[in-house]
């Protein structure tokens, strides 16, 4: 069972998704004066949200989704993801995209609200900048495994996708599956620190909050010419990202807009 929370707002909705999804709430759907919002009844707290929306002058609705309902609705909503003749990211109901380079068949579950296509959408595109051929790499907070399948279709060697979701770990092992990938390892993990290895590439698209408190652990496992790619963050979150870079001798080497969202491209300092 999962908790719907509607929320009236038509500008601040992409800062409420991104301070929501802190929070746990696992997906989003956008309307032009409405914002819906779902979390599991077991992870619902009403107090905690309650004054998040109070401090910002917000109210809100609840409903409780059954879940079988849920994923009708949610399939229901899902559109694909195209960057230019890049590639597509769809669902087995959608036609085929054949004049896109690289086309992923993903299942539409909850991490791919409105909101999560643009930060989604931003590190395809700084993947596609990246030479990924025969490189490790290290797909952290994998939800769907997106990246993960991206990564291996353009060429990686080696791919651990970790996340600390039972149901994320379950959906990107059927979308690695489905997609059919040979060299991704899909793996529960709570934080970096339980991950061996360094790797030469490193895509966290998640949100400030993990990112600020993993980022140490992210660098240590990077190789010494390597990259990470970050997103899942607002342009407010910039100069605190920039100074956490700053703290753990990375610098920053590309950025990326779309709507209030961010993807930045990062790498160690020359030693």
């Amino acid at each position: 069972m999962h908790v719907q929370v509607t929320i009236p707002t038509k500008d601040f909705q992409e800062v409420l998704i991104a301070l929501l999804g802190e929070m746990g709430y696992e997906g989003f759907e956008q309307e032009e004066d409405l914002l819906h919002a779902f979390i599991l009844e077991t992870a619902f707290e009403e107090a905690a949200l309650k004054e998040l929306l109070e401090a910002h002058g917000l109210s809100y609705a609840l409903q409780n989704i059954a879940e079988r309902n849920w994923n009708a609705e949610w399939e229901a909503n899902f559109q694909p993801v195209v960057v230019e003749g890049f590639c597509a990211i769809r669902a087995h109901f959608h036609p085929p995209m054949p004049e896109v380079e690289h086309e992923l068949i993903i299942t539409p579950k909850m991490s791919f609200g409105t909101g999560h296509h643009a930060t989604t959408y931003m590190m395809l595109q700084a993947m596609r900048t990246l030479d990924l051929r025969g490189k490790r790499v290290l797909d952290f907070g994998t939800g769907t495994g997106v990246l993960a399948i991206l990564a291996e279709r353009l060429g990686a060697g080696s791919i651990v996708a970790i996340d600390n979701d039972d149901w994320s770990i379950e959906n990107a092992s059927e979308n690695v599956e489905a997609n059919a990938c040979n060299h991704i390892q899909v793996l529960k993990r709570d934080q970096i620190a339980d991950v061996a290895g360094t790797f030469d590439v490193i895509l966290a698209n998640i949100n400030k909050h993990v990112i600020v408190s993993q980022l140490e652990a992210l660098t240590q496992h990077l190789a010494e010419d390597g990259v990470i790619v970050l997103s899942g963050l607002l342009q407010d979150d910039l100069e605190e990202i920039e100074k956490e870079a700053v703290k753990n001798n990375l610098s920053v080497s590309g950025r990326m807009t779309k709507g209030s969202w961010i993807c930045l491209k990062t790498g160690k300092n020359p030693k």
